[in-house]
């Protein structure tokens, strides 16, 4: 065999091996889903921004007879 064959047949042989592991993650690896992205107080500061900002919109458009 040439020297060409034989890394193409490792090759090969390695890509097989790989094709059977996949799909088979250990269990460390695999997330669990109990983290949310975001931390609980960034979490409450965006909550008080956003119904902070409505219940202002409201009052001034309640103050103002609805005109912008």
């Amino acid at each position: 065999m040439t020297t060409s064959k034989r890394l193409a047949e490792r090759k090969i042989i390695k890509f097989q091996k790989n094709i059977t592991k996949r799909g088979s993650v250990p269990e460390a690896s695999v997330k669990k889903g109990k983290d949310y992205p975001v931390g609980p107080i960034l979490l409450g500061f965006f909550v008080f921004v956003v119904v902070g900002s409505s219940l202002f919109q409201i009052i001034r458009t309640a103050l103002h007879g609805g005109m912008a």
